[in-house]
């Protein structure tokens, strides 16, 4: 058996207050919230999703937000960036925009493609493409419209204390294409028009430590339920530990952690974010999954209130 997947479905972060979450991506970065939920590990937990209009695998990030909490290092056994891809010819726009909420960013060059780098507020670090590919995202918000708005991910940069590990995973099991090598990162690229492109860097910067500021994990597109349970006979026989399936209502998940670090998912596509509200209305109120609807009452008193707010 071999194995291909189409790329990113989600990412998933460590953040701060939900507020200040909620206004970065989707006040600055115009991102719809398509989902409020409960982490269903940690009800007492938001899980808030954001991506675009259609909440589509490939542009959703995904937010564990803990008030209070310790921050944390990134470094080795996690996603060190997240990339975002937008239309050609709006980076104009995101450096005004970026400035315009007073928001620190720098610009480089990686395998032949300019890049503005910033930090969200609780200190995850993100980046910002211009790339053909990819579906238009329609979802307008204050001034990011759909010319200029993001498209989904452009990928993710990964950092590995075993890089040459995590290489021959990304290559051997999980089906990547190897197509690039600059200085000391390799690229990869996946079928998929968006979330496609995975960068590795060859040397471990030291240990990451979990915490506000931190990815989580990252989670790799499966077709479907058949799909995802071949995945879980693959990746097992290639000797890495894998979870049973978990339901998290939207997609179903498996978990393992790879060699060098860090936590894998691989998440179903469907059923998708409207199946248990309207896609107009995707993201207005707090939805629970069935074991938690009798706790409602309980967690919305323990949960802190936010609103999604245009800033401009």
């Amino acid at each position: 058996m071999s194995k291909e997947t189409m790329g990113i479905h989600h990412i998933t972060a460590i953040v701060s207050h939900p507020q200040e979450n909620v206004d970065f991506y989707a006040g600055v970065l115009g991102l719809r919230l398509v989902k409020q939920t409960v982490n269903f590990d940690d009800p007492g937990t938001y899980h808030l999703y954001f991506g675009n209009e259609g909440g589509k695998p490939g542009t959703i990030i995904t937010f564990f937000p803990w008030a209070g909490a310790r921050q944390g290092i990134i470094g080795d056994g996690q996603v060190g960036v997240t990339s975002y891809a937008v239309p050609k010819g709006a980076m104009e726009f995101w450096e005004k925009r970026l400035g315009k909420f007073n928001i620190t960013f720098s610009k480089m060059e990686r395998f032949g493609e300019y890049y503005l780098q910033f930090d969200d507020p609780h200190g995850l670090h993100l980046e910002i493409v211009e790339r053909e590919e990819g579906e238009i995202n329609t979802w307008s918000f204050g001034e990011v419209t759909p010319e200029v708005a993001i498209k989904g991910f452009g990928g993710a940069t990964l950092l590995s204390a075993q890089p040459k590990k995590t290489a021959e995973l990304l290559e051997k099991v999980m089906g990547l294409e190897l197509i690039g090598k600059e200085g000391d990162f390799i690229r990869y690229r996946s079928s998929a028009d968006i979330g496609n492109i995975i960068d590795l860097k060859l040397t471990p910067v030291g240990r990451g430590q979990m915490g506000v500021g931190t990815v989580h994990h990252i989670a790799w597109r499966a077709i479907d339920d058949k799909d995802q349970l071949d995945w879980k006979e693959y990746v097992t026989e290639n000797g890495y530990g894998v979870t049973p399936v978990q339901d998290r209502n939207y997609f179903n998940a498996i978990y393992f952690r790879e060699h060098g670090g860090i936590l894998f998912e691989i998440a179903t596509d469907p059923p998708g974010f409207s199946h248990d509200e309207s896609q107009e209305t995707m993201g207005e109120k707090l939805m629970l999954p069935e074991q938690y609807e009798p706790q409602r009452n309980k967690l919305e008193q323990v949960l802190l209130p936010f609103e999604v707010r245009e800033l401009d």
